[in-house]
């Protein structure tokens, strides 16, 4: 091996079995030296006549966990993989993989290419390509078929998810099972026991199992995967290894493979993919910053919000204190928590004597006193400044040094919540998406003052508890709320010139999106943010306000709905919108869908021009996850800012010109020069 070459890959040699062992840390990924240091050692062990069988295993804590997706979109360098892989399976002596950890994506097709597996009970193997909006494409679709059948190829290469070692056995994924701590000799004496029967290779294999399997998963999916492609791709190629001959059938995936990995879905999976991890970074800050202790977390309001909130420590154990200022809704707030827990209980998720821990690490009380001794103080009030000031005010006096004073605000100022306490370095936003125990999204608001240690400890507190987190700087709506602020004017701009409800959140669900503007203000509330008075009516949501048309709760709102909840057109929604177009002396006209994505979505992209500008958000890809995992962006799409890269960031500029919009400085300049973010 040559001096840049890193080493990566050793053979060793016990009696008659040689041991080829890849150590590339973290997770021993397939990087251009693995592939090398494979194809060198399994040349040389098998041109070794005192060598009658050769095992495959790795250091570290994992199998070889999958493909270098750093090299992705790199000039290749280094041994084609499939080259190696038809090697060692073309092998004249048996081949047992070894794994443990993780075998996924490459690192599966790298142990289905050896003859036999074997695994400790631990591990887990699959090939999640499917979430990168890829397929296995080193013959996972082909040769999965042969080994498992055509039920299992499909459902794991379509859905993604892995396999525990145990049931890979039962599948014939896994020929057996190793002790956990004694795979290195397990493996060579189930090598030994092989030396007899000879090489497998793997597609020489039938493929066994009913094809019309394939039907069933694409229609028990067809929601969860409308607008994907990749689900699709990885279905048609292990339908291919049902009629096609090995060889054929490989390259009908290289084919489907190639489609997809230089087409736009994979590129926005993988630029989440990515984005997810940066968005942990916080620009400025040392990475040995001390964390504050979290052992405890206080709640202030046992609403909806609030109760979710607490969901989300009691499942990782940690105690929540939750106040209220009412026995009535402090009641009602626990029983919502027991409610939700029991009904997950009955779908398996938790076991009954889980429910109870969870329960019992919840301390409801009448008393904001008793949060005295929390490290994390959460507040989860309704919107209003002089309410939330007046609760930090108390705060300041009763929390103990070092507590953390977070607001769960969706959009007001913190600094201004901070100046109601003597510590306003302790005191930041912690911004949860509703359902708070589902929503993966968490914006934390730093504000002016916050200590960088507080800042640090909110955002590895969100890891802990499941969440995506993300840094947000202090402006109305932070990054999700003041980019959907330019999106609902202009859907009620587009209503009074001429477009309807159903027509604009069908562009909306037709680009991807779970729901339309109307459809989300329906979910959400039409009378949310209403001044309460029926008399006083100034826009169309007062109007449908004042007339009850509070939206999914009260079965009318910008739609009517049946009993279960199924959206028709308004006629009494249409009536209130043309009076309101006849009183401002606005033409109707016909709206196309392309002028719709122009004024809804465009603006959006614009807004976020502005929030990187003005150092609201840290990075572009921040938005994307803020979208993606607070909003429902389509994943497939990679975020608004990602996707504004893809649309053409100088024909956005174009049509916010044409239709009146000031366009933000940051995203002309990206026009310019004809770039993304």
């Amino acid at each position: 091996m040559s001096e840049e070459t890193p080493n990566s890959v050793t053979l060793e040699k016990d009696g008659n079995v040689a041991v080829v062992i890849v150590n590339n840390p973290p997770v021993n990924a397939l990087s251009w030296h693995v592939r090398e240091g494979l194809a060198n050692h399994f040349a040389a062990a098998l041109a070794d006549d005192s060598v009658e069988a050769i095992v495959l295993r790795c250091d570290g804590s994992t199998f070889i966990a999958g493909a270098d997706i750093s090299e992705f979109g790199k000039p290749p360098r280094g041994p084609d993989f499939n080259a190696v892989l038809n090697s060692i399976e073309a092998a004249t002596k048996p081949v047992i993989a070894a794994i443990h950890g993780t075998a996924l994506g490459g690192g599966l097709e790298t142990a289905l290419v050896c003859h036999y597996r074997v695994a400790v009970p631990s591990a887990k193997l699959g090939v999640p390509e499917v979430k990168l909006g890829l397929l296995p494409g080193a013959g996972g679709t082909q040769r999965l078929p042969r080994v498992v059948g055509v039920e299992a190829a499909a459902t794991m290469t379509s859905l993604g998810e892995p396999v525990p070692a145990p049931k890979a056995k039962e599948m014939g994924l896994v020929d057996a099972l190793a002790g956990e701590d004694s795979l290195a000799a397990d493996a060579i004496a189930f090598a030994r026991e092989k030396i007899a029967d000879g090489p497998r290779p793997t597609r020489e294999r039938a493929v066994f199992g009913d094809v019309g399997v394939i039907e069933q998963l694409k229609a028990a999916n067809a929601k969860r995967w409308r607008g994907f492609e990749a689900p699709y791709a990885n279905l048609a190629c292990v339908e291919a290894a049902t009629r096609l001959p090995f060889e054929e059938g490989l390259a009908f995936e290289r084919q489907e493979f190639t489609k997809l990995m230089f087409g736009s879905q994979s590129a926005a999976q993988r630029h989440i993919f990515f984005a997810e991890r940066q968005a942990a970074k916080i620009d400025g800050l040392p990475k040995d910053t001390a964390l504050r202790d979290v052992k405890k977390v206080g709640v202030i309001g046992a609403g909806t919000m609030g109760g979710g909130i607490s969901m989300n420590f009691l499942q990782k154990g940690i105690p929540v204190t939750i106040v209220e200022t009412a026995q009535e809704a402090l009641d009602r707030g626990v029983g919502v928590i027991r409610k939700n827990y029991d009904a997950s209980a009955a779908k398996g998720r938790f076991k009954p004597e889980q429910v109870e821990a969870m329960m019992g690490l919840l301390t409801p009380t009448l008393n904001i006193e008793d949060l005295a001794d929390c490290d994390l103080i959460i507040e989860a009030v309704y919107e209003n400044m002089d309410v939330k000031k007046d609760i930090f005010a108390k705060l300041d006096s009763i929390a103990k040094p070092g507590a953390i004073l977070a607001s769960n605000t969706s959009y007001l100022d913190i600094d201004e919540i901070a100046s109601a306490t003597s510590r306003p370095g302790d005191v930041l936003g912690m911004h949860f998406f509703s359902p708070a125990n589902v929503m993966k999204l968490l914006e934390v608001v730093r504000g002016d003052k916050t200590a960088p240690d507080a800042l640090a400890t909110a955002m590895a507190i969100g890891k802990k508890i499941g969440k995506v987190a993300v840094v947000a700087g202090v402006c109305d709506g932070f990054i999700g709320n003041r980019m959907l602020k330019p999106r609902q004017v202009e859907a009620m701009n587009l209503l009074m010139e001429g477009a309807t409800p159903q027509q604009i959140d069908k562009v909306h669900v037709e680009f991807g999106m779970p729901m339309g503007p109307f459809q989300m203000s329906d979910l959400a509330g039409v009378d949310i943010g209403w001044h309460r008075d029926p008399t006083r009516i100034e826009s169309i949501r007062d109007a449908l306000a004042a007339a009850g048309r509070w939206g999914q709760k009260t079965g009318k709102g910008f739609y009517d709905y049946d009993e279960k909840r199924n959206p028709s057109p308004s006629a009494e929604t249409a009536a209130i919108i043309e009076d309101f177009r006849q009183q401002s002396n606005k033409a109707k006209r016909e709206i196309s869908d392309q002028e719709i994505i122009e004024r809804t979505l465009y603006p959006m992209v614009n807004e976020g021009a502005l929030i990187l500008a003005e150092g609201k958000a840290q990075r572009a890809s921040d938005i994307d996850v803020v979208w993606i995992y607070g909003y429902g962006w389509p994943v497939y799409r990679g975020g608004p800012m990602f996707w504004a890269g893809l649309e053409g960031t100088d024909k956005i500029v174009a049509a916010l010109e044409k239709h009146g919009f000031a366009v933000a400085p940051l995203l002309k300049e990206k026009a310019e020069a004809k770039s993304g973010f």
